[in-house]
């Protein structure tokens, strides 16, 4: 029987999630909880997402808003109100919550694992590992099955990646929005499948869990040195702006930028091929549990199989 993800008993106060760096269960500050509750355990409220706030010009138009001047006032008590560490971030100032948003972390504050051996953490966030994806067609997630058709908008490239496993890396809004190549390599084809965008926050993933395989998303098909081909998937979410693909060249480097998100909580979904890569024994255990594990960028996630 599939464990029962810790949100779907605690949805009120959060999740809770396996901090790594210091080796201890936290529960999680759902930004946003009341809202999401109220949108997503009610039928009006259901509704009211389905037909309006799901839409992407509305959470572009609200992202827009996010890079008004207006914004910037909530930088502060946002910062505050989560007990953000600052000095990890670039010291300049920020013209706009967007700005603030998609900080970069200042030089030296991650580094991206050199060993070749091993898979670096390709964003900072809550990382589920997906231990075999079955060659049924379906990705067990978080208690939930969804063919893998869905996910690739029905390119063939699902054939590739079936018997695979991978990551479902989850950021929420007082995360660092920045995502990055796990090695060196190219791209082999890149895509967008079009969707609504609801949130991945977790009270909402509890009512709509398919969202991480219906929503906009950016596909991106990478062939690396060390992994063999790696499914780059960017989930957008409600009230995320956009998915900006920043890194516009064929080949990149370990460690590169690859895009960012503007403002709202998001997804990054890495599968790899059968054979190609061994997860952290640490992470598949607390993903076995249901618990997901908070990673820093750059740290092994996975080493080469």
């Amino acid at each position: 029987m599939e464990s029962i993800p810790q949100w779907k008993t605690r949805a009120m106060t959060g999740p809770k999630i396996w901090n790594r760096a210091r080796a201890s269960l936290e529960t999680e500050e759902v930004y946003g909880g009341s809202a999401m509750k109220l949108f997503y355990d009610s039928r009006l409220g259901r509704i009211f997402l389905d037909q309006l706030l799901t839409k992407p010009w509305l959470s572009k138009a609200y992202g827009s808003l996010q890079s008004s001047s207006i914004s910037r006032c909530k930088i502060a008590p946002f910062i505050k109100q989560f007990g953000i560490d600052m000095n990890e971030f670039e010291d300049r100032p920020f013209q706009d919550f967007n700005d603030f948003f998609t900080r970069k972390f200042r030089p030296g504050a991650r580094n991206f694992s050199q060993d070749l051996t091993k898979m670096p953490a390709f964003c900072e966030g809550r990382y589920l590992a997906l231990p075999r994806l079955s060659r049924e067609g379906n990705i067990p997630v978080k208690g939930f099955r969804l063919e893998t058709p869905t996910l690739f908008n029905g390119s063939s490239w699902e054939n590739t990646f079936l018997g695979g496993s991978g990551f479902i890396a989850r950021l929420c809004p007082v995360d660092y929005h920045r995502y990055h190549f796990p090695d060196s390599g190219r791209k082999r084809e890149s895509f967008r499948a079009h969707g609504p965008l609801h949130s991945v926050n977790p009270m909402a993933l509890e009512a709509r869990p398919e969202a991480l395989f219906t929503n906009e998303r950016q596909i991106t098909i990478l062939e690396t040195d060390n992994f063999g081909k790696l499914a780059y998937i960017e989930v957008g979410a409600l009230m995320v702006g956009k998915i900006v693909e920043s890194h516009r060249a064929e080949q990149f480097q370990r460690g590169d930028e690859k895009g960012y998100f503007l403002f709202g909580a998001s997804t990054v979904i890495l599968l790899a091929e059968p054979g190609r890569i061994q997860i952290d024994q640490e992470i598949l255990d607390k993903s076995a549990q249901g618990i997901e594990t908070l990673v820093k960028l750059g740290e092994p996630i996975a080493r080469k199989a």
